[in-house]
């Protein structure tokens, strides 16, 4: 028998039916080793020995594929065709050996870039060893991974008081987008002027925009304000034009190569709006295999990948596909070949492409986010192969006599789609630069404004990134691998250093504050080419052309002293070179840190557990604190802050502040004056002093429980509005109710939750109360929930049928339709039922047995959490 080992259990599922019943194939589950999340894992004292974990969830399956492995002939690595397969190959047979289950068995490598029967069985013709020199490429990226997070992270733990932790490639990616931003905070806008005029020539209408005034070709600055393109909106509409000048010429579009990980990911989210995570899943079931017809077949190649090259049978497949589609024209006379442009790329695997262009989108009838996947895949690799489209680009000039005043008039016509008939790559920022269609014109026609119109417009910033821009830059920049760019993008947003709005990364407080102190004090570590250097020194250890524990030592010699000299530095003498880096955005001109409050106190950064604030260095006797930014503009208040008015009860004035919890109200100054934080949809710019008193008159008292007389009251807490009485809290569904909520609304709120309902949010809302059920006495009552009206006694909830109004429903009708329910599900009526047995001994000695027979539900979960996609340690994480 031969044991197979993959890490996939839908791959295995696959494999094994190609293979046949000579093979068992079994799944380690992804890694199922890694470095305990503890110092001392990786020992540079001892030349960087490292200690592995076994995963707790991984040791019951090694101890089957031990017992597989024993059994058998000859074990077969599987794994992956990249260095995590490798190293999870490494990390299997390493377990295997200290179990002893390997002893003289040979053991064999086969990889392929397909999970389709003829990829399978071809690969295991061609059997190989372990390629050590890749797995080195993984230990030495490993412990560089882990020497930075566990030196580099508790230094911002002990300085930075809220930082969670620094990787050494997100933290470059963390730059990245906070330095955009910072080009966005100091770009200046610029205003520009533009015009623009409705033209005809021989009937024929066109647009043609000013391109010289007074003689000189104008630039894009020339026409500075209104008054100047006034005057240039006058030239063009009392000028003379004539077309002094008309070119076409002929031009061609190429399509892009096949997907590469990188590109897969910036087109998903372009096209289809997908995250680089969701993007990457849904790629990972498409590889291991979809059923089709009843068999399981790897739809795409691997995609982990950053080659561009396609394999020659896929080649002539795509030739055969695209002429039978389109016809001959569309085929090209030769296979075009590509190759890859990005930095540091490694070209040993094929591009990402269907495992057969036959298989067509619409004929497989994927659903959800495999079928959108799979077409984009499949139409980017026939595009690839396809006829250049060719196009017709047109430029006429327009001119009057003298020559002062020009225009210019641009377009473009497609003469034959080509690729373009199937697929064309989408853009971050499109801009229409070609124009559109122009008529056909003639040099030395007369042309006719009969419109002329001046446009204002002003720079702006560059935009922040996407997931789609930032993935790209840093394939540009050389940062982490194809692999590894999902889980980088993730971690970021996993801790909090960045946000999404708007599809787009914007830096958090913290976040900035971790790359400022990175960059003040271990600047050399988060320098782009530094880090691309890095990548370029691990790629030559996968080449076999450097010493992967060379590499950590010359890494370590110079990084371990920075981070100890670092953890020497006093936590304020850190503080005050962040204010200085900061200083021109935290406290903007002279004067910028004074405090506004007490005049005589300085503003400093605060870190915090939660978020960094601003500070007075007089505390306690002066708090005044603002949120981590620049103040408002008039400089006198942290941004937000205002008076809202005065308090007709008390006289005192209600402030509306930001603090380091958000933004809040105040009544008065003082010691501990009064405050209500804002709650959850309400905006400060909305607030006035009706809505902060109110806030700062809760908890509101709504009346008197009529059951005991005690006071019930309306506030917002933790968890969100409430009413509340005698210790019981029951939700409310918005805030607005807090304000507005009566006697009887908040007494069947509280009785809804001492019923067991939970009450508030999502929870149903009493319409009627029918009385007192006639069996037992218990209230009848109709309710309001989520899936419309209901009865509801005790435990049993009864749907009133569509047409019934709720409003007409009596008590009997109730207790008829509770009764039909009980009926359907008599085990929750009859607890007592279940009771009787148990004072029988026979039954009684089962009963003691039952606990075993649970353990069935408990396999079933861990079956079902066997199922799941194998999870990867990313070396990035």
């Amino acid at each position: 028998m031969n044991l197979v080992i993959v890490e996939s259990p839908a791959k295995a599922k696959t494999i094994n039916k190609y293979l046949g019943s000579d093979y068992k194939v079994l799944a380690s589950y992804g890694h199922v080793r890694d470095l305990p999340p503890r110092d001392g894992s990786v020992r540079p004292d001892e030349d960087f020995a490292m200690s592995w974990e076994v995963d707790a969830k991984a040791s019951k399956r090694l101890s089957e594929i031990a017992e597989a492995a024993k059994a058998s002939d000859r074990i077969i690595l599987a794994t992956d065709p990249d260095r995590e397969g490798e190293a999870i190959s490494w990390h299997v047979l390493d377990v295997l050996r200290s179990k002893r289950a390997v002893k003289d068995k040979p053991v064999e490598r086969v990889v392929f870039n397909a999970i389709t029967r003829s990829a399978v069985t071809e690969a295991m013709k061609s059997p190989r060893q372990i390629d050590m020199e890749l797995v080195e490429a993984y230990l030495a990226r490993r412990a560089l991974d882990y020497l930075v997070g566990f030196n580099l992270s508790p230094v911002l733990w002990r300085k930075l008081p809220g930082a969670r932790s620094a990787g050494r490639v997100q933290s470059v990616a963390l730059r990245l987008v906070v330095d955009r931003e910072i080009e966005i905070e100091r770009f200046i806008t610029r205003e520009y002027w533009t015009v623009e005029a409705d033209m005809t020539s021989a009937g024929a209408p066109f647009i043609a925009r000013m391109s010289v005034h007074e003689g000189r070709k104008l630039t894009k600055f020339d026409l500075p304000d209104a008054d100047a393109a006034e005057a240039a909106r006058r030239a063009v509409e009392t000028g003379a034009f004539t077309i002094s000048a008309v070119e076409k010429k002929p031009a061609k579009r190429s399509p892009a190569p096949p997907f590469t990980t990188s590109t897969l990911q910036q087109e998903a989210a372009r096209k289809l709006g997908f995250s680089a995570q969701r993007t990457m899943q849904a790629a990972q079931k498409l590889y291991e295999g979809v059923d089709i017809g009843g068999e399981t077949v790897g739809l795409i190649t691997y995609m982990r990948t950053d080659g561009v090259q396609s394999a020659p049978e896929a080649l002539q497949e795509a030739r055969q596909v695209i002429s039978g589609l389109f016809g001959a024209d569309y085929v090209p006379e030769s296979a075009r070949q590509y190759r890859t442009k990005a930095r540091n790329a490694q070209e040993a695997h094929e591009a990402i492409r269907p495992t057969s262009l036959a298989r067509n989108p619409g004929s497989l009838r994927l659903e959800g986010d495999l079928g959108r996947l799979y077409e984009l895949i499949w139409k980017r690799m026939l595009a690839s192969q396809m006829e250049s489209a060719r196009i017709e680009r047109t430029t006429v000039d327009l001119s009057t006599p003298d020559g002062r005043t020009g225009l210019r008039a641009t377009g473009q016509v497609v003469l034959f789609e080509g690729y373009l008939k199937v697929y064309e790559e989408g853009r971050d920022d499109p801009e229409d630069e070609e124009g559109g269609r122009l008529p056909a014109l003639s040099q030395g026609a007369a042309a006719e404004v009969r419109k002329a119109k001046a446009d204002q417009h002003f720079t702006e910033p560059p935009p922040r990134y996407s997931e789609a821009s930032l993935v790209r830059k840093m394939e540009e920049l050389g940062i982490g691998r194809p692999s590894t760019y999902a889980s980088i993008l993730s971690v970021l947003r996993d801790r909090s250093y960045v946000r999404m709005e708007k599809n787009r990364f914007i830096p958090e407080d913290k976040g900035r504050l971790v790359t400022v102190f990175l960059e003040s004090y271990f600047n050399r570590y988060v320098e782009y080419d530094f880090t691309a250097a890095l990548e370029e020194k691990l790629d030559q250890v996968s080449a076999g052309d450097l010493d992967w524990k060379a590499l950590l030592r010359e890494f370590w010699v110079e990084f371990q002293p920075a981070t100890a000299e670092v953890l020497k530095q006093p936590t304020r003498d850190v503080i005050e070179v962040l204010n200085t880096t900061l200083g021109p955005f935290l406290f903007p001109g002279e004067g910028g840190r004074t405090c506004p409050k007490c005049g005589t106190g300085e503003l400093s950064l605060k870190p915090s557990r939660f978020e960094p604030f601003i500070g007075c260095s007089n505390y306690p006797e002066c708090r005044y604190t603002r949120k981590f930014g620049p103040p408002s503009e008039d400089g006198d208040a942290p941004s937000g802050d205002r008076e809202l008015g005065t308090d007709p009860e008390t006289g005192l004035t209600v402030f509306l502040k930001s603090g380091r919890f958000g933004p809040f109200v105040q009544l008065g100054e003082g010691e501990k004056p009064k405050r209500a934080s804002l709650p959850k949809g309400w905006s400060p710019e909305a607030m006035d002093l009706e809505k902060g008193l109110r806030l700062l008159r809760l908890p509101r008292e709504i009346g008197l429980h009529p059951e005991d007389g005690a006071v019930i009251l309306a506030g917002i807490g933790r968890y969100g509005p409430f009413v509340q009485h005698a210790g019981v809290y029951a939700n409310l569904p918005g805030v607005d109710e807090v304000f507005e909520v009566g006697v009887n609304r908040a007494v069947a709120l509280l009785a809804e939750k001492k019923a067991g309902g939970r009450g508030g949010r999502g929870a149903a809302a009493a319409l009627r109360e029918l009385g007192a059920h006639p069996a037992d006495g218990a209230p009848v009552r109709i309710l309001s929930g989520r899936f419309g009206p209901y009865v509801k006694h005790g435990d049993v909830n009864a749907n009133i049928p569509r047409g019934d109004d709720p409003q007409t429903l009596t008590l009997e009708d109730a207790v008829a339709l509770i009764a039909a329910r009980a009926a359907k599900s008599p085990a929750k009526t009859k607890p007592a039922a279940r009771a009787k047995p148990a004072a029988k001994p026979k039954v009684a000695a089962k009963a003691k047995a039952a606990p075993k027979a649970k353990a069935a539900p408990k396999a079933k979960a861990t079956a079902a959490a066997r199922a799941r996609p194998p999870r990867k340690s990313s070396p990035e994480s």
